[in-house]
């Protein structure tokens, strides 16, 4: 039931109304009442009302006063004035801080109890649509926007304005209003092997988890960011930070643990920042740190703190006897190659360099480190089917092989190899991800009226992973996998409005919606009118 409350300053009338109006028959609650506007504001929030009558003039706080506090606090709530002064310049100002109705004493039932309809169907309604749009956006978002991240890459680029973001975000739906804001990176499914991209239901229930609960929060906004990986920017106030990266870091542990307890888990969070305008930096950073995965692959929380790149360089001398062998392990190497998206290669090469840099005195050192990327990288080719002249016909590095290098030197080289090994993975995988996108599509096209579809149906029917599926549908057809299928149905839908006389209700349910009201939701969304008006040559192609 939706809950009223009057405040009335003459007792009489506050006791009739309170006694008399059947309030339950017409699905309203009698939560409370009060004599004047400075009485009334602490119990109205505290039992936050659907609907307030009051009257306009009493001692202390008149309704208007009150009305306009409530209207700033409590947006949703719906205003209802009486007044026995017929008076313009009353209904004027009423009108303008957004009161819903304005009824003259004396009131009869009757018109008070028309207006108590009318507010309960309007709520209703608004309530439905607001319930609708969280639908529609939560849909959207989980199956990736690719616009979020078009946008989320010019702002961790540093190519937009403070006020450009704000406008940016706004046009998303997108709320940056925050005291404090952080990055984190955390992997979704486990870094590619040589079936990574087949079908798994451990790794679709660990993909559902993770988006469903970070979805639930306003704190996070989640994107994707590569095949593997989804970048989350953390909102709040600087005190709760702290708390909400390691809600983060124990999601992503917990979920891990309930679907995918054997595989390996990473989160990395950069330090907070209490301007928009310096996301890029913070961006940096946490690339940096993500990057350590592959170089740290036992530590699972990757911060400043864990990794301890943030506190200093080495002296630049020579300290084999200090060097941690598993840090040049080959199998580091192997595993960029496999699983490493080409933006943060340049980052782990940095990084790869930086935290052997204690040996970097020794030559030999420096000559093992390049010929164990070349071998690895040529062994890595062969596996895609292609030779080592082919691989590295176009790479210029090679010739520092043999000469004293510096820092700067080793990073060019590794960065060149492993972008190109990169190249050559993605290009291997193109034409198989072709041949499977082409069966998923014509899947869709063929059960989009159905209304159990979803991405791991569709990633089950032809054995690729749920991730894999949605990462490369919107890189491919160049719309996320929920917005393709609302294309479909929305076109069938049309279809069936202009060619035959079925319902609204009987067209939803014929293109895959249960619920008619969410479709011509969703139709008006989309279309820009609802069912009804295009039938009748409202907007159309």
């Amino acid at each position: 039931m939706l809950r009223v409350f009057l405040v009335e300053d003459e007792s009489i009338i506050r006791e009739t109304l309170r006694d008399t109006v059947p309030w339950a028959q017409y699905g309203y609650s009698f939560a409370g009442e009060a004599g004047d506007g400075e009485m009334a504001l602490p119990l109205i929030r505290q039992v936050k009302p659907d609907v307030l009558i009051t009257d306009i003039r009493m001692p202390f706080m008149d309704g208007l006063a009150l009305s306009e506090l409530v209207s700033r606090e409590f947006p949703e709530m719906k205003t209802v004035i009486i007044s026995g002064y017929d008076d313009f310049e009353y209904a004027r100002k009423a009108i303008s801080i957004g009161v819903d109705r304005y009824l003259l004493k004396p009131i009869t039932k009757r018109a008070l109890l028309d207006v108590l309809e009318e507010l309960k169907e309007k709520i209703e309604g608004e309530r439905a649509n607001r319930s609708y749009l969280a639908q529609f956006h939560q849909e959207a978002e989980e199956y990736e926007q690719y616009t979020r991240r078009v946008f989320f890459e010019r702002v961790v680029a540093g190519q937009l304005s403070v006020q450009e973001i704000y406008e940016s975000a706004a046009k998303l739906d997108i709320d940056l209003r925050a005291q404090c804001y952080s990055l984190a990176f955390f992997s979704v499914l486990p870094e590619p092997s040589a079936s990574a991209e087949a079908y798994s239901e451990p790794g679709a229930r660990l993909r559902d988890a993770l988006l469903e609960h970070f979805l639930k929060y306003p704190e996070y906004i989640l994107l994707r960011w590569n095949l593997t990986t989804y970048a989350l920017l953390l909102k709040g106030e600087t005190a709760r930070m702290e708390e909400l990266a390691r809600r983060c870091v124990d999601t992503v542990r917990k979920q891990y643990a309930a679907y995918a307890p054997e595989q390996s888990w990473y989160v990395a969070v950069g330090r907070p920042t209490q301007r928009l305008s310096t996301l890029p930096a913070c961006f940096e950073e946490v690339s940096r740190l993500w990057a350590y995965r592959h170089i740290l692959p036992q530590q699972h929380v990757l911060t400043a703190d864990t990794v301890g790149f943030l506190t200093g360089v080495g002296s630049g001398n020579s300290h084999l006897d200090q060097l941690d062998a598993g840090k040049v392990d080959p199998a580091i190497l192997l595993g960029v190659m496999q699983s490493a998206s080409a933006q943060e290669i340049p980052s782990f090469a940095d990084e790869y360099v930086r935290s052997v840099e204690e040996a970097l005195g020794s030559k030999p050192f420096c000559q093992y480190l390049m010929l164990s990327a070349r071998f690895t990288a040529a062994r890595f080719a062969a596996s895609l089917g292609v030779g080592q002249r082919e691989a590295f016909a176009s790479l210029g590095c090679l010739d520092l092989v043999g000469r004293n290098v510096t820092a700067a030197d080793l990073k060019r080289y590794f960065s060149s190899i492993l972008l190109r090994m990169a190249e050559l993975r993605d290009q291997a995988s193109s034409s198989q991800c072709r041949s499977l996108l082409k069966q998923a599509v014509a899947y869709i096209d063929s059960h989009y009226t159905e209304e159990s579809l979803s991405l791991n149906q569709v990633a089950r029917e032809v054995n690729i992973s749920a991730n894999y599926l949605s990462a490369v549908f919107s890189q491919e057809i160049g719309a996320t996998f929920t917005e393709y299928v609302t294309g479909k149905r929305m076109d069938r839908a049309k279809e069936l409005l202009r060619t035959t006389d079925k319902r609204s209700g009987e067209v939803a349910a014929a293109v895959g919606y249960k619920d008619p009201h969410y479709f011509s939701f969703l139709f008006k969304k989309t279309q820009g009118c609802t069912p009804r008006d295009y039938r009748g040559g409202g907007k159309r192609p």
